[in-house]
């Protein structure tokens, strides 16, 4: 993040990028070829490029700090629950009642066979673009390692930005089986899916940059470039669930998309990898998942059942490739007390409130609400009128 990029902010010409800047960091991201090793968390080490340490750094945050690590409200639209069309009006609502941000899950296959539905990500982000002016878009994950090839996800996301200039950003992860080895057949263990990872946001980096692109790497070979690349510096995110993958998102993303426990326990080995990649964790974006529910025990308890694999979603259920088998052991397996343990479920604002209050308190500089309740314009409705004004005059 030692490089300077800006932003431009919707309205704000002033901020519009200096691509001259940009392509002066697409030499810098390209200098280097050598391998030495990082620590990382219990001992474990990562291979990786100085090219890619190089790439790391490169940062749509550091100019433009107000832009991207100002405290946001997002709202998740979970394409596992609902129907793309559905997901649609669910964006739009989102961003007349005030919300910042849309976190929109990016899924082959539901996490469990009841949550009915999993429609393609990108092609809603496109569609809510073109509806709305304001709101920001994400995806809250992508995996660019199997199923969407890396360059592939760049190519996606530098037509997204100029569709929607300055409202998109790109969430990244490791992946599950139930998306990539269902779609592909490949599944190996987490080092080398780590190293693809890692790999695949080299790439996406140098493609943005708009520079012809010859990439010969362990897991992947590139050449070619973006005939039209982003207008504006797009932020990566990197998904981290739990400590080597925490510090390997301070080390090569802009910033974090986690959950309240990860964030809680392994904050540290994020802030460490930053460091250790010479940049400021400070000045690097943290989004974090909060799954609420507005009303009682009826809707808490319908919703559980549909995201009863969270508690075992990182362990061990992202090796199981079928939705049906994640379904059938998470009900035999995890109690819905379990399940909602950390929510807040109420009809008093002043729940909600506190709930987000206390993660931009811990650090968070996003936080996007995830209600897995039926009814989800009632949550939109509820956080527009009485949970936001309120939050914002406490931040």
């Amino acid at each position: 993040m030692a490089v300077p990029e800006q932003i431009s902010e919707p309205g704000n010409p002033r901020q519009t990028l200096n691509r001259r800047m940009l392509l002066k960091s697409a030499v810098v991201v390209a200098a280097a070829s050598g391998l030495r090793k990082v620590p990382m968390a219990a001992g474990a080490e990562l291979a990786i490029s100085s090219r890619s340490r190089s790439a790391s750094r490169q940062s749509s945050i550091d100019a433009n700090p107000d832009s991207w690590l100002s405290k946001q409200v997002g709202f998740q639209l979970a394409h596992e629950q609902f129907t793309v069309p559905e997901l649609l009006e669910l964006g739009i609502a989102a961003d007349k009642a005030g919300f910042d941000l849309l976190a929109v899950s990016d899924h082959f296959q539901p996490w469990q066979a009841n949550e009915g539905h999993s429609g393609q990500a990108w092609v809603t982000m496109s569609a809510i673009g073109q509806r709305t002016t304001r709101i920001r878009m994400g995806t809250t994950v992508t995996c660019p390692t199997f199923r969407y090839n890396p360059a592939v996800v760049a190519e996606a996301f530098a037509s997204l930005n100029l569709l929607s200039p300055g409202r998109i950003f790109l969430g990244v992860g490791s992946g599950e089986a139930l998306n990539e080895e269902s779609a592909v057949g490949s599944w190996p263990k987490w080092a080398e899916r780590s190293e693809r990872l890692i790999e695949a946001t080299e790439i996406i980096r140098r493609l943005w940059t708009g520079e012809p692109l010859t990439h010969k790497g362990k897991h992947y070979d590139v050449n070619a470039r973006l005939y039209d690349p982003p207008a504006q510096a797009i932020p990566l995110m990197m998904a981290g669930n739990g400590p080597k993958a925490m510090r390997r998102v301070g080390q090569f993303a802009d910033g974090l998309i986690t959950d309240p426990k990860t964030w809680k326990e392994h904050k540290a080995e994020f802030e460490q990898g930053a460091r250790a990649a010479g940049k400021n964790p400070a000045h690097m974006p943290v989004f974090i998942e909060q799954y609420v529910v507005v009303g009682g025990s009826k809707e808490r308890d319908e919703a559980a059942e549909l995201w009863r694999f969270g508690p075992k979603a990182w362990k061990p259920y992202f090796n199981v490739r079928d939705p049906q088998e994640i379904q059938r052991r998470a009900e035999a397996e995890i109690p819905l007390e379990k399940v909602y343990e950390g929510w807040p479920v109420s009809t008093d604002p002043e729940v909600h409130v506190k709930c987000l209050a206390d993660l931009f308190a811990s650090g968070a500089t996003g936080v996007h609400i995830h209600s897995g309740q039926a009814d989800q314009k009632r949550v939109i409705d509820f956080y527009g009128r009485e949970v936001l004004p309120r939050l914002r005059k406490n931040l």
